[in-house]
């Protein structure tokens, strides 16, 4: 279990105020001119000695994808850091946590990763639902212009950065990194073909990083305890510490810092005093938020809560937003109903997505009702294969996945449910509404 002394959000429950003065006293802000200091290949060069992988869903290397920003930006062509604070993903609700109770971690590590990559401002793109959160980041950002910590000459540094705010308007897929871009360039949020990717040709044009919240604010606190300190958690390629969202059917449900590669039961024992009813009740899990596939209790109870580990039992971490579900779940329904939510949130540009989401959420319908033949299930996979892996953005993929590892542990009941209506027996949906 990870010490409180080696927590990088010490107010992730908001015990404290959030403003710069408790920040000051939690360790932000401390020296930050020592940090850039460092210099941009230095910096660079620690972040990737720490093993940061992007707390975003994807897990690429952070000091790697800093990397491939221009080291000598054109006066005309600036470098952009762009940090992703969408959080639409169903399940996540970590990125929140970190906006409204310890935004100067964020806002210092915009400073410090914005340096580092030669970028002349950061682009704080959050999410229009996030009505107090988004206050306190225009709030925050206000108070580190008046101390002198952002803008002209930014903690006396000699270097110039400014940090913009921009909220959002409900759209899921602005999640996506270039259909975020579109969106801060005042467009419809609908993703870019790649290449060119936006390290060569981002915002307005122009060389950009993207970055998830969570990658960003862990950054100065890596620099000033170490990168060998950041990597002594976790396991090889599976490096740090770990903010997880847990919701479903734990007695606690939290927000918590742990240490990566922790197993799943000692996870929730420890930070959610264990499953409802016990662990017999466990069915299943989505170990990373709604596009990951789930897995069923036996091969989750032990796995190691990183990105090999889950890989390893057919699923992913993501963004670490563990759903839980106890055998009070209507798995079938549950799915189905993450359909929907994808259905709705496709933009429609590519059509294996646009028809195929659709389409997909009418089969799952009438898979969750028993109105279908047993044949559909191999259609239904058959169908999410051909949508997975050909659209230009990974929407089509996540609206797969849930389906896929629907059909693949729990096609039984599936099976069951047509069946039995086929016999005149009663589905669970049924008998539920009776």
């Amino acid at each position: 279990m990870l010490a409180d002394k080696d927590r990088i959000f010490t107010n992730v429950y908001g015990f404290q105020p959030w403003n710069l003065d408790a920040a000051v006293m939690r360790g932000d802000w401390d020296n930050t001119k020592a940090l850039l200091q460092l210099g941009p290949d230095t910096i660079i060069d620690r972040i990737k000695a720490s093993g940061l992988r992007g707390r975003g869903g994807a897990g690429f290397p952070t000091g790697t994808k800093w990397s491939f920003m221009p080291k000598a930006p054109k006066p005309d062509r600036p470098n952009f850091l762009v940090i992703n604070a969408d959080e639409s993903e169903p399940g996540s609700c970590k990125d929140r946590e970190i906006i409204r109770h310890d935004p100067h971690k964020l806002i210092e590590g915009a400073l410090v990763a914005g340096f580092a990559m030669r970028a002349r401002a950061a682009y704080i793109y959050i999410r229009g639902e996030y009505i107090r959160e988004a206050e306190t980041l225009f709030a925050a950002i206000a108070e580190a212009y008046a101390k002198g910590l952002l803008g002209k000459n930014a903690c006396g540094s000699g270097y110039d950065f400014d940090v913009f705010a921009h909220r959002g308007a409900g759209a899921y897929i602005c999640g996506e990194e270039t259909a975020m871009l579109e969106s801060l360039e005042g467009k419809k949020g609908q993703p870019r073909l790649k290449p060119p990717f936006p390290a060569g040709a981002g915002l307005y044009g122009c060389p950009t990083t993207v970055n998830n919240v969570e990658s960003i604010a862990v950054v100065p606190t890596i620099l000033r305890r170490s990168p060998e300190w950041f990597a002594s958690f976790g396991a090889e390629n599976n490096r740090g510490t770990k903010l997880f969202q847990i919701s479903g059917h734990v007695n606690r449900p939290c927000v918590v810092e742990e240490s990566m590669s922790i197993p799943f039961r000692e996870l929730i024992d420890k930070h959610c005093g264990g499953i409802r009813g016990g662990w017999d009740n466990l069915l299943c899990v989505i170990p990373g938020g709604s596009s990951v596939p789930l897995v069923k209790a036996e091969h989750i109870i032990d796995a190691p809560m990183d990105f090999d580990g889950l890989k390893a039992v057919g699923s992913g971490l993501g963004t670490a937003a563990v759903i839980v579900m106890d055998k009070s779940t209507d798995v079938v329904r549950a799915i189905s109903r993450l359909s929907y939510f994808y259905k709705h949130e496709s933009c429609g540009q590519c059509t294996p997505c646009r028809e195929g989401t659709g389409w997909m959420w009418r089969v799952m319908e009438r898979l969750r009702t028993g109105d279908a033949d047993i044949s559909e299930i191999d259609m239904l996979q058959q169908v999410t294969k051909q949508v997975e892996g050909h659209t230009i953005c990974a929407l089509g993929d996540a609206a797969a996945w849930p389906i896929q590892g629907l059909i693949k542990n729990f096609r039984p009941e599936i099976e069951r449910r047509i069946n039995e209506k086929r016999g005149g027996g009663m589905s669970p949906m049924m008998e539920a509404a009776e």
